[in-house]
């Protein structure tokens, strides 16, 4: 039986942060639980999630927190790999950061050429690649300070994603389209959101597999 292997690579929205409490979520809930729960036995889904994670940025104040930096030797760690879904880009919103939604597309296009290029799919080959645009944000309470101006940035995500996966050539999913981030912090998905995401990223899954 044919058995497929899929790397989840995001921020705090793929570790399962649970909004306005900083718990986690147990992996029934969290959204890559969910996946795997929903695509069976001959799926395997590798969570490698982490609160903070930006795209190709130094968080001077959190640190070790590069995306870029971790992602070619997390990709070889867990080689063979059949698809890498990677959902990033919303920590890039801090304002410590001082980037534009442009930039952070063109930051995720860097990690999807170093997934391209990686040669750690099957026999050698590249991965498949599942790139998800964040919902847009609404940071709430304390994030509010430290996410200045990203609502307005995030409201973009879907057109700048989608344009650089058409020159790029990758799968795409818009995740605003189906959930709202919790108002606890405005940055996190609650657990229903968690569902409907796992299970409907399993659908999109099932589909790329079923047109091998």
């Amino acid at each position: 039986m044919t058995s497929y292997r899929v790397l989840c690579y995001g921020d705090s929205n793929t570790w399962g942060y649970v909004p306005g409490t900083g718990e986690r979520f147990p992996r029934s809930i969290r959204w890559t639980g969910v996946l795997e729960d929903r695509l069976g036995s001959t799926f395997e889904v590798i969570e490698e999630g982490q609160n903070g994670r930006t795209t190709v940025w130094d968080d001077p104040i959190e640190g070790y927190k590069n995306g870029l930096d971790y992602l070619y030797p997390c990709l070889e760690s867990h080689k063979p790999l059949d698809l890498v879904i990677l959902m990033l880009g919303t920590n890039d919103l801090k304002a410590r950061f001082s980037v534009t939604a442009s930039d952070i597309a063109e930051s995720v296009e860097r990690l999807v050429k170093v997934i391209k290029q990686s040669g750690f799919g099957v026999g050698g080959s590249s991965p498949m690649i599942f790139v998800a645009a964040p919902p847009p944000v609404s940071p709430q309470g304390d994030l509010a300070e430290m996410f200045t101006g990203a609502r307005e940035k995030s409201l973009s995500f879907s057109s700048r994603y989608a344009a650089m996966v058409q020159r790029i050539g990758c799968e795409f999913f818009d995740v605003g389209e189906l959930i709202e981030v919790d108002l606890a912090d405005g940055i996190h998905y609650d657990a229903r959101a968690h569902a409907v995401l796992g299970n409907s990223i399993a659908d999109r899954v099932r589909s790329i597999f079923a047109g091998e």
